[in-house]
């Protein structure tokens, strides 16, 4: 080998050595860990969310304010909640939409206008990924979405 190329060789070796370490730049795992969703009767909330989805809560007061703790199991994936009352918190139509999963979005649709929910956005199938969604007001005014994987068939 040429005495230019083993220089060639240890300049780089040197330069790749001394050079830090890359930061990363994207999470390993989901950067959205939790989500609080807004209620005036947090009773009437929970009713309408475990008619619909059939959900248990966990109630809790959180620096003075009344929760409803979603479902939550450590070892599994995904987020989890809150129903959220207090002064801070402001149902609403306008602002983040949250995602539940559902078997049937036409039975959690039917069960959420039995218990006063109203449909915002009919079910729509997206065949080419695979699944439905649907956008729904809950009863305290909040516009929630339902998300159902399609079967293959």
């Amino acid at each position: 080998m040429s005495k230019k190329f083993l220089l060639y060789l240890l300049f780089l070796l040197i330069y790749v050595s001394c050079s830090p370490p890359k930061k990363e730049t994207m999470p390993h795992s989901n950067p959205v860990v939790y989500f609080e969703i807004p209620v005036n009767d947090i009773k009437r909330a929970e009713q309408f969310y475990t008619n619909v989805f059939n959900f248990q809560f966990q109630k809790e007061d959180i620096d003075g304010y009344e929760m409803s703790l979603f479902p939550f199991e450590e070892k599994n994936t995904g987020i989890t909640g809150a129903l959220a009352k207090g002064d801070v918190y402001k149902p609403t139509r306008d602002g983040v939409i949250i995602y539940f999963k559902t078997e049937s979005i036409d039975e959690s649709l039917r069960k959420a206008v039995q218990h006063k929910g109203k449909i915002l956005y009919p079910k729509k199938i997206n065949e080419k990924y695979g699944f439905a969604v649907a956008e729904l007001e809950d009863s305290e005014g909040n516009r929630i979405a339902l998300h159902e994987t399609l079967k293959n068939d």
